[in-house]
């Protein structure tokens, strides 16, 4: 018995031993993983911050500019964020406008006109008043009473007043010219510069600390982006603002007034931006807040067709009225067709591209003005001008739109086709008169 005791006490003493053992070891195992967990967390927290990171605004800009070739998968975007983007767009739009709008400014025109009595048709002598009269009124004693007659607007390039409009806005010489600013004031201008050739004019009124627009560059522009127009919509509603897209460029167009005076317009802008009559002499922004283009006429008969003249063909004008205080424009003094695939079938033309010089109908109607640079060069009638220092005239390069980007004064190389042969004529510009 004494020997089974021991036993038994032997062996709970060596179980109790070995289980002490064992938490010791565990212990020991715990202590050892514990560098390995906080190496583990410290990993995962370090991935953490560095894919979100990544996932910023800032981060994405660093990961491009590392990574300048990983193109991202596309992540369909929520609701909200489309909803973000198109706030965010429209906000755009409404900064431009509320910075454009006090630069922009109606044109009212006014002029002297007969005032007319109404005839009262019960009046015994109203028929024979009638006779001399007309429409049922008649000139009350030969008096006048000013009326506006037209309307279009205009923007500022200069802080002392300086506006830029179209010609057919301000074309008529014997009318007076009234500003409307975003104010609701009004100012008599004086005409500075009519353009002969483009559809520009340059007005002033007196004062200083006008809001102006700049000049954008036209060159760059890209069908589809968005453009707004700000003007004198109908001649009664100012500042009236409509948003659209680049429609087309480089489009040629004939545009006619109510006065049946036609007009030829190459490399102007088309937009669906709303243009309307009263409109003209406008600016055509874009989300820059930039003068890419004055508006200048409307499709008749069409929806959401407008054009506005590119200022890249606005630019030398307001320089050489900055500078000179007038608009010179440079002439070599021929009439001429273009020559195209057509042409040169029909009367066996030797090319299909050029300017091929011949007379107008009337007797008046030299093919070559006599005294101009071209008649002094030796251009004569059934020359073919082929090329303007290099530069083919064709459909994307008319003559009229090379002399136009040249000064008075400038000298230019003309290669033509004469009798037969080809030859290098050099023509020193003039001003047109």
């Amino acid at each position: 018995m004494d020997n089974e005791m021991e036993k038994n006490v032997a062996g709970e003493s060596v179980g109790d031993f070995s289980e002490k053992s064992e938490i010791k070891s565990s212990r020991k195992k715990f202590f050892s993983l514990v560098p390995l967990i906080l190496l583990i967390i410290l990993i995962s927290s370090t991935f953490g911050a560095v894919f979100g990171f990544l996932a910023s605004g800032p981060g994405q800009k660093v990961f491009s500019e590392i990574f300048p070739n990983y193109v991202a998968a596309p992540v369909e975007k929520s609701a909200d964020v489309i909803r973000q983007q198109i706030v965010e767009e429209d906000s755009a739009v409404i900064d431009v406008v509320e910075k454009a709008t006090p630069a922009v400014v109606s044109v009212v025109v006014s002029k002297d006109v007969p005032r007319m009595r109404q005839i009262d048709p019960f009046d015994p002598f109203g028929g024979l008043r009638d006779f001399f009269g007309q429409d049922g009124q008649n000139n009350q004693g030969g008096s006048v009473e000013k009326q506006q007659i037209g309307g279009g607007s205009g923007f500022f390039i200069t802080a002392d007043g300086m506006i830029v409009t179209n010609r057919h806005v301000v074309e008529d010489a014997t009318a007076d010219y009234t500003v409307l600013t975003s104010d609701n004031k009004e100012h008599p201008a004086s005409i500075l510069a009519r353009d002969p050739v483009n559809d520009i004019a340059i007005i002033k009124i007196d004062g200083s600390g006008y809001t102006t627009l700049d000049l954008g560059d036209s060159g760059a522009l890209k069908t589809g982006q968005t453009v707004i127009a700000i003007g004198n919509s109908l001649g009664e509603f100012s500042n009236t603002v409509s948003k659209g897209i680049i429609s087309g460029l480089k489009r040629d167009v004939t545009a006619s007034g109510g006065g049946g005076q036609a007009e030829r317009l190459t490399n102007i802008i088309q937009t669906d931006a709303a243009i309307n009559p009263g409109n003209s002499g406008g600016p055509l922004i874009d989300i820059n807040g930039q003068v890419i283009g004055v508006n200048v006429a409307v499709a008749q008969g069409a929806e959401n067709i407008g054009f506005a003249i590119p200022s890249s063909q606005i630019k030398r004008i307001v320089e050489q009225v900055k500078t000179t205080g007038r608009i010179s424009s440079p002439y070599i003094g021929v009439r001429y067709i273009p020559v195209d695939g057509q042409l040169q079938r029909e009367n066996n033309l030797p090319f299909n591209y050029g300017a091929l010089v011949l007379r107008g109908e009337r007797m008046i109607d030299f093919a070559v003005v006599p005294g101009s640079p071209a008649d002094k060069a030796g251009v004569v009638e059934n020359d073919i001008i082929l090329e303007i220092d290099g530069i083919k005239i064709d459909e994307e390069n008319s003559l009229a739109e090379i002399i136009n980007r040249r000064n008075v004064g400038d000298e230019i190389s003309l290669k033509v086709w004469h009798r037969g042969e080809t030859k290098d004529v050099k023509v020193k510009l003039e001003e047109r008169k």
